[in-house]
């Protein structure tokens, strides 16, 4: 065939489209089980940081089974359902059913002699889904530690919720007010309270007013679905505002 027809270059085209289709799929399919396995360790990884624990991808896994003690997955009135599995829940596929439906994750963790409660969050930022973990003292009230992430929001604004120095504002803040009601924790634009650990109140980011308000009502609308457990488990005085 002459290979300055249009016949040879078309069918060249055609052969280097398959053979570059077959390749992306073997490695697609060869590489799923490795991105599975480092997207479960990475989610260990998170739980762990939100008390403390900083860990390699390696060690993920051996420090989450040592310091997690129970993977509950909670209906809507705090009680466990044994047959799902916790951290096999996938928050975005919940939100999208009825509140009576849903599922909710809630990982109990001992580590240095202390109990903490460590619920995972998920919202909406600016551009797309933001979500994270957020730990509870054992007093179910003041905050341990969080880690947040987002799928689309703007670098050096909204995106700085992934830092630590952001995430760090939240240590020791209070998620219920002094009436017992659970407003969780406010990102506030100018906020002047400085060390003040009892306002429920943070400093947001400059110029990311819809993230800082979507990491604001994701820790509230989320962690409202645990009342009913932690009414149970902690026998503490609270109420839905």
């Amino acid at each position: 065939m002459d290979k300055n027809s249009n016949a040879y270059t078309f069918i060249f085209a055609i052969i280097m489209v398959i053979v570059v289709a077959v390749t992306l799929s073997f490695t697609a399919t060869t590489l799923s089980p490795l991105q599975k396995e480092n997207v479960r360790k990475e989610k260990m990884q998170n739980i762990l940081a939100t008390i403390g624990i900083q860990t390699s991808r390696e060690n993920a896994e051996e420090l989450f089974n040592k310091h997690i003690t129970q993977q509950l997955s909670l209906n809507h009135k705090g009680e466990d359902k044994t047959e799902v599995n916790a951290f096999e829940v996938d928050l975005a596929k919940e939100l999208s059913k009825p509140v009576e439906e849903q599922t909710f994750p809630l990982y109990i963790a001992n580590y240095e002699g202390s109990e903490y409660f460590i619920a995972p969050l998920r919202g909406s930022g600016l551009w797309d889904a933001i979500w994270g973990y957020i730990a509870l003292k054992d007093d179910a009230n003041t905050v341990k530690g969080v880690v947040y992430d987002h799928k689309g929001e703007t670098a050096g604004l909204g995106a700085e919720i992934t830092t630590d120095w952001f995430q760090q504002r939240f240590v020791d803040e209070k998620i219920f007010n002094d009436k017992g009601e659970l407003v969780g924790v406010n990102v506030v634009k100018g906020y002047s309270g400085g060390s003040d650990k009892d306002d429920n109140k943070v400093d947001s980011i400059s110029g990311a007013t819809i993230t800082s308000d979507g990491v604001s009502e994701m820790i509230e609308n989320r962690l409202k679905n645990y009342l009913p457990f932690f009414k149970k488990r902690q026998e503490i005085k609270v109420v839905t505002r």
